[in-house]
């Protein structure tokens, strides 16, 4: 038992207070991330709207994410990480308080997509700030607990919008809006003045390869362009979590709300529980590419293991599976583009990176139920786990090739 806290204490151990501090700015924003699970809900029940409309709206969030990506990088190698988080984050304080009046479904359409462009315009920009306030050897960690963070964050923000639920759909709206003022209050008043406590060179493997990638866009670099293809293939897999896998869960295995919530509620508790533990375990006993092709293929055995079925103990190891690969692979793709970048272009690699996983949120959903619906829910699994195996052994050839330029 004592091994096992200061095994925790450990890995927690070395990350700087600005770390901890944007940590706590993620999850406070997180929290307030009440709009989204609800709403489809929202547009079925209150306005009305059909389900290719809903199929749409919901679409225009992932297009506004993909925009939003490629913005944020862009200003925040111009205008630095600060104000380009502050201002993402004072934008979408009226974009949600005006959101419940645009009740037709072009309005809401646009709206959606503003909505989206505004806060995804934050996720390069604290990115950036994350590997320039960690220490060089702790980048990874860092990262694990950002993701930490949103984790928790979106597990208490669903909660708390259902309750708010209960009383109006427009106090979900409000309450996102609470909670990112609060978020801009908090990240305003600890970071106006704290100057970054690391500097990008110190984490560059090579001074030859910092020299080469200061001054490069990361779309016109052919090898992080593969690896960031390869991102894309992996979250369009990984991302039927979001949509399919509950409706697989209803239909095949004719499990309840609260059931299919329990199962999705466990990866979130598995990711927050055991992701700072199982990072500072791996991160410095094996290679970036031999993690994430590990990652990515426990990943993908999990859902091959959907194809089978003994019951809803299975259903639950095969999610623990999943978080597991989750855990191995999502942190460490912002420790490979942090590293490939120079110090002046950080928010154009790491915009390029979170595009890469925006773009997934477009299609994802679609090719997922479109395959289910005309081949079964076998073939998706099938398809799925395939593609993620697949996603693993291109990991590891290109991962071994940045770092060789």
């Amino acid at each position: 038992m004592k091994s096992l806290i200061r095994l925790y204490i450990n890995s927690y151990k070395g990350l700087s207070p600005a770390a901890w501090l944007l940590a706590l700015v993620m999850l406070i924003n997180r929290t307030g991330s009440m709009v989204i699970p609800f709403l489809g809900l929202y547009m079925s029940a209150e306005l009305g709207f059909s389900k290719p409309q809903i199929g749409i709206v919901l679409g225009c969030f992932g297009l506004g994410a993909v925009f939003g990506s490629w913005l944020g990088g862009w200003l925040t190698d111009r205008f630095g990480s600060f104000k380009v988080q502050m201002w993402s984050l004072f934008g979408v304080i009226p974009i949600f308080l005006i959101l419940p009046t645009f009740k037709t479904f072009e309005g809401l359409a646009i709206m959606i997509f503003l909505l989206s462009l505004v806060s995804d315009v934050f996720r390069p920009a604290n990115s950036v700030s994350v590997a320039r306030y960690a220490k060089p050897e702790n980048i990874t960690r860092a990262y694990s607990l950002n993701r930490m963070a949103v984790n928790l964050g979106f597990s208490i923000g669903p909660a708390l919008g259902g309750f708010l639920a209960g009383f109006s759909y427009n106090w979900i709206f409000y309450g996102n809006a609470i909670g990112a003022s609060i978020a801009v209050i908090v990240f305003i008043y600890f970071f106006r003045n704290r100057a970054p406590k690391s500097n990008l060179q110190d984490v560059q493997i090579k001074q030859t390869a910092e020299e080469k990638t200061t001054e490069r866009s990361p779309y016109k670099d052919g090898l992080f362009l593969i690896f960031s293809v390869f991102c894309c293939l992996f979250s369009m897999a990984f991302f039927q979590l979001l949509g399919t896998l509950s409706l697989f869960y209803k239909e095949v295995h004719s499990l309840n709300t609260s059931q299919i919530g329990l199962l999705l509620g466990f990866s979130g508790f598995v990711i927050v529980l055991f992701e700072m533990v199982l990072v500072h375990l791996v991160e410095h006993r094996f290679s970036v590419r031999q993690i994430m092709f590990w990652g990515t293929a426990i990943a993908g055995i999990s859902y091959l293991m959907l194809t089978l079925d003994f019951g809803i103990g299975w259903l639950f190891f095969a999610m623990f599976l999943l978080s597991t690969g989750e855990m191995l692979t999502l942190p460490f793709t912002a420790t490979v583009a942090i590293q490939r970048a120079g110090r002046r272009n950080q928010g154009a690699y790491m915009g390029l990176n979170s595009l890469s996983f925006a773009m997934a949120h477009i299609v994802a959903a679609y090719i997922g139920t479109y395959i289910a619906e005309h081949h079964g829910y076998s073939t998706l699994w099938l398809i799925t786990g395939s593609t993620l195996i697949c996603c693993g052994f291109g990991f590891y050839w290109i991962i071994g090739k940045l770092k060789s330029t």
